[in-house]
């Protein structure tokens, strides 16, 4: 019974949620990825490239073999780099866009909790926590003046 009082717990505070909406954005961002590398920078790459396909790029290790009938009994081995260039890309545009996301939310949150800045409303466990700090530091100052 304590593991459902738990789970209950757990989804209620929001936590379930907001994974479950990260994963939710999370697969629908890989799809934007997808298409942005394979539609539009891969069709001027391959451009610049004279027409050439990065998909279908690859090193063969084995040929495909054919029987008389032309089904193919051995099945073809090959090392496809075309299709590893275009996850490397995948991954080096899901990486700047991630971190140029992080680093927009890092300097909202430092506007935030920064107490002295009047534009942005300062949470106020950080505005008491200041408060306390320059408390602290104002009773230093007396006890040192007095010795």
């Amino acid at each position: 019974m304590k593991f459902f009082k738990e789970f209950k717990e757990f989804a209620v505070k929001g936590n379930m949620m907001d994974m479950a909406i990260g994963i939710i954005i999370g697969a629908s961002f890989n799809k934007v990825i997808d298409v942005l590398v394979k539609k539009v920078f891969m069709p001027p790459l391959s451009l610049m490239t004279d027409g050439l396909n990065y998909q279908d790029k690859k090193y063969v290790l084995r040929d495909a073999i054919a029987n008389a009938n032309g089904e193919i009994t051995v099945q073809e081995v090959a090392i496809e780099y075309g299709v590893l260039f275009e996850t490397f890309l995948d991954f080096l545009i899901i990486g700047l866009t991630v971190f140029l996301v992080v680093k927009g939310m890092n300097r909202l949150r430092d506007k935030a909790q920064d107490p002295k800045n009047e534009v942005v409303s300062t949470p106020k466990d950080i505005e008491l926590l200041s408060k306390l700090t320059e408390l602290i530091e104002e009773q230093n100052t007396l006890l040192k003046s007095r010795s």
